[in-house]
């Protein structure tokens, strides 16, 4: 009978999304998803060597041995940090144990960009294990002692992972994707550790009722305030002379730049209008081919500044960054993303400050609730000192 089919990948059993072909039935909501996949076997116990070249605070200490503890008892995780509060570093410790173990550790996010970002941290973390990223035609190699992924890339393990670490549950297009949600947890074959840096309350309350375990970390690795956006009022093509006049600023002082605009038709646009008056920049957007080359090159001092659309949104650190958001009232901007965008500035510890500004004709209520919720971290960090 139709009712009675569950696809195997995603869980499906709608009707409406089965088709039938020589008398099988398929389901066309996961069709896209094919290529090889990989079968559960057993590892091996390994010494595992964990280079750093830094110390973690206290606080991250602390919370790590709280995530692997968690992970001994058989407990998941949601891991509720600001941003650059170390989420990343709060997982090295659960995975030093999961890969000494002889498990199978996969460390999963929404976008290829940050997989990309991050496979490079990973592999000088753990310079003794086969670290592998998989993405989009990056698929040669699908196992190692740690696998980098995107969520669309976790249909290839299933009931495989002992430990699945997941960054930016929150971001698109991971969040409210039913399909991928089902392969997450598909995928799942012991616990897992959820990080995100603006889990709402709704949130919060659901790993609650599931008793599932919440780690909070409001402060940053620095232990310095984030820095609070500054709302310009600029209506219409006023904020093109703004933005030069910004621009031209950071690059006077050596300091780099990334402006987010809300559309990939618009982060074209707005670097055509600057690009005269404010030489030494690109853009990039998720259709742009070479916006890989083009990010490393900026994060190697190569752009003065870079338009962009959401693909920085998450997954960068770069000295001295200040940033500005244009259009920031754009209804594509709510206060996670906000509060994202503005965490890319002051990450480093020995340049714990910057600029962001929210360019937009009026202060939109997601752009005041992201300020709010700066704020309220930045308070909090008042009271720990």
């Amino acid at each position: 009978m139709e009712g009675s089919f569950v696809c195997p990948r995603c869980g499906n059993r709608d009707p409406r999304y089965l088709g039938f072909k020589k008398g099988e039935t398929y389901c066309r909501r996961c069709l896209g998803f094919t290529g090889e996949t990989v079968s559960y076997e057993a590892g091996r116990p390994k010494n595992v060597v964990l280079s750093l070249g830094y110390k973690l605070s206290k606080e991250q200490e602390r919370l790590s041995s709280i995530i692997l503890d968690n992970y001994i008892s058989g407990l998941d995780t949601l891991v509720y940090a600001v941003c650059g509060a170390g989420k990343t570093e709060l997982s090295y410790k659960v995975i030093s144990y999961a890969v000494s173990m002889g498990q199978k550790v996969g460390f999963a996010l929404p976008r290829r960009d940050v997989v990309i970002e991050l496979e490079d941290r990973i592999k000088s973390a753990f310079p003794d294990l086969k670290v592998v990223s998989v993405y989009g035609g990056h698929d040669d190699d699908l196992a190692g002692d740690i696998v980098i992924l995107t969520t669309h890339q976790l249909y290839r393990y299933t009931d495989y992972f002992d430990l699945l670490v997941m960054d930016e549950v929150d971001a698109f297009p991971f969040k409210g994707n039913d399909v991928l949600q089902e392969m997450f947890k598909r995928s799942l074959k012991g616990h897992y550790v959820k990080m995100s840096a603006t889990a709402g309350e709704e949130d919060l309350e659901e790993h609650r009722k599931e008793g599932k375990a919440i780690v909070e970390l409001k402060t940053r690795f620095h232990k310095q305030p984030i820095p609070v956006p500054v709302y310009k009022e600029c209506i219409g093509i006023t904020k093109i002379p703004y933005l030069i006049h910004k621009l031209r600023g950071y690059s006077k002082v050596g300091k780099p730049s990334l402006v987010f605009v809300p559309t990939v038709e618009q982060a074209y646009e707005v670097y055509q209008k600057i690009r005269l008056f404010c030489p030494g920049g690109d853009y990039v957007t998720s259709q742009k081919g070479d916006r890989a080359a083009v990010i490393a090159r900026f994060k190697k001092g190569g752009y003065k500044y870079l338009v962009t659309t959401a693909v920085l949104e998450r997954g960068v650190t770069i000295k001295d960054l200040q940033v500005i958001v244009y259009q920031s009232d754009h209804p594509i901007y709510d206060e996670a993303s906000l509060v994202q965008i503005a965490g890319r500035a002051g990450r480093k510890k020995d340049a714990p400050k910057g600029e962001v500004v929210f360019l937009a004709d009026r202060n939109s209520g997601p752009m005041e609730k992201a300020i709010k919720e700066i704020r309220s971290c930045n308070a909090h960090l008042q009271m720990l000192l």
